[in-house]
């Protein structure tokens, strides 16, 4: 008796290949916690300097630290002894959310579809522990979501 052996459904897509949601809350969790960076270019910090009718140097030196050769947003100790971005602001509510919103850096615009999230669901739902809007809100497609991973600059 011969039996045929079932050809593999293994696939070439990501597993949200069917998109993801996200909705951001302004919630403030990922500007906040342990050290890190959070990365500027050039252009973002032109674009930052006009928004808050500042020169370019004046925001360096107030807002950005230099590591190595690239730019990072300050951080500074809150008052739960985290490290916070120095543009995270508490409103009227007393809600964290970010006070250069409408021009934040592209690394804070594709939050929360990066390649660290999207390798596995387990690293996905990891972070969504800690993000209300992971998982709720608008669906984005997988084209996308790939968008979102591969931008080189906002908006996009």
């Amino acid at each position: 008796m011969k039996l045929d052996v079932l050809a593999s459904e293994e696939s070439n897509s990501p597993w949200y290949a069917d998109g993801l949601k996200f909705s951001c809350t302004q919630c403030g969790n990922c500007c906040t916690g342990g050290p890190g960076y959070v990365w500027i270019s050039v252009e973002e910090i032109e674009r930052l300097a006009a928004h808050m009718k500042l020169t370019r140097l004046e925001v360096t030196r107030q807002y950005c630290r230099l590591i190595g050769k690239r730019w990072s947003l300050k951080e500074m100790k809150s008052p739960k002894n985290e490290l916070d971005c120095i543009f995270l602001r508490l409103d009227t509510k007393g809600r964290r959310t970010c006070g250069i919103y409408e021009v934040r850096p592209l690394q804070c615009r594709t939050w929360p579809f990066w390649d660290g999230l999207l390798e596995s669901k387990d690293a996905w739902n990891t972070a969504k522990a800690g993000c209300p809007g992971m998982d709720k809100g608008k669906r984005y497609t997988l084209e996308q979501v790939e968008k979102f991973r591969d931008a080189k600059d906002w908006p996009v």
